[in-house]
């Protein structure tokens, strides 16, 4: 495979390295029922490997040689363009309710009521963005060389509405909660590591670690939509919306597009690198906030003790077997999770 870009496979390299640095800590976010950051994961990790795999398929071509992944893939890319703000915003909207909570109990109705709002957000919202998008979609997909698949989105009035705002809108209202959550922190601060221990299901540092997340997400979220809509603006002179028909006028067409081509159109390069350098850049700020947490070098020993246990080397004996001998017999291994 001789690809054109020069850099190759440095992107499809980080882009596997993002997806397994998504999915990592996803078991004990699953066990503590934080659903607003396992849809931030999930939708991440899902952006890096279909951008991983798209890189590699077209690395050197801009031909249509897998028409049904591309529908799926640009799907995928598309609802993760707001599948990650809208996960912040779970996130956000979580993290404040914690923090202005009034009552020391938690049940698990509560529980299931908070999941059910996530999914709704983090899921529900992006689903509808995508059934929005078809309006303003004029046909079935284009080929970038080195980039794959893409979305296409008709240049109207009504796309600004039904596309691109969506993202600057959902980045502004966890604005607003992470606002509301430090106005609430500074007001009750006294009472913050009572109203923490009484949650059952989030420690200090787990809250301080999301709300970092949700700030620097937000801080990333607004101006990027804003400077998207601004380039797609730019020098662009707005098509007319005639009917529905006069959009999807031979939709069925897909536009292939050599690397040259799109690397010499500002609008565009900078359109496709946004797209899919963003979310690698998720997983590894993500990773860097959670991959290193007490319960996920937990995790990593568990799974690294079972499966040593499963090739037959075991750190210690005991009750505990190879998780005990971590305790009464250190060995190499456990020295460098204790180092790590």
């Amino acid at each position: 495979m001789l690809a054109s870009d020069p850099t190759f496979p440095l992107f499809p390299i980080f882009a596997f390295l993002g997806f397994v640095l998504s999915v990592l800590p996803l078991s004990w976010h699953l066990q503590a029922w934080n659903s607003g950051t396992c849809a931030f994961m999930i939708w991440t990790g899902l952006a890096c490997l279909v951008t991983g795999i798209n890189s590699l398929i077209w690395a050197d071509n801009a031909l249509n040689v897998a028409p049904v992944w591309c529908d799926i893939s640009c799907q995928i890319i598309l609802g993760a363009s707001l599948g990650i703000p809208a996960s912040t915003l779970c996130i956000s909207r979580r993290l404040y309710r914690i923090t202005s909570t009034h009552t020391v109990s938690i049940t698990r109705d509560d529980k299931l009521r908070a999941i059910y709002s996530d999914l709704a957000i983090a899921l529900g919202v992006p689903v509808l963005f995508l059934i929005l998008h078809i309006i303003v979609q004029p046909h079935r997909f284009d080929i970038f060389e080195e980039y794959g698949c893409s979305s296409v989105t008709f240049d109207t009035l009504a796309a600004y509405f039904l596309y691109y705002l969506w993202p600057v809108a959902i980045g502004l209202a966890s604005l607003v909660y992470s606002s509301l959550i430090l106005r609430t922190f500074y007001m009750r601060r006294i009472q913050f590591n009572q109203i923490l221990s009484s949650n059952g299901m989030i420690n200090p540092s787990r809250y301080f670690r999301l709300m970092l997340l949700a700030l620097i997400d937000i801080m990333c979220t607004v101006p990027i939509g804003t400077f998207t809509i601004y380039v797609s603006l730019k020098g662009v002179t707005l098509n007319p919306w005639i009917s529905w028909d006069d959009t999807h006028f031979d939709f069925g067409r897909v536009v292939l597009i050599p690397a040259v081509i799109w690397r010499s159109d500002f609008r565009t390069y900078t359109s496709l690198q946004i797209t899919r350098w963003v979310p690698i850049i998720c997983a590894f700020l993500f990773f860097a906030l959670f991959g290193f947490a007490q319960e996920a070098t937990k995790s990593y020993k568990r799974a690294f003790w079972f499966i040593t246990g499963k090739l037959g080397f075991h750190g210690g004996k005991g009750k505990g077997g190879a998780l005990s001998g971590y305790v009464d017999h250190p060995s190499f291994f456990d020295l460098m999770f204790i180092l790590f």
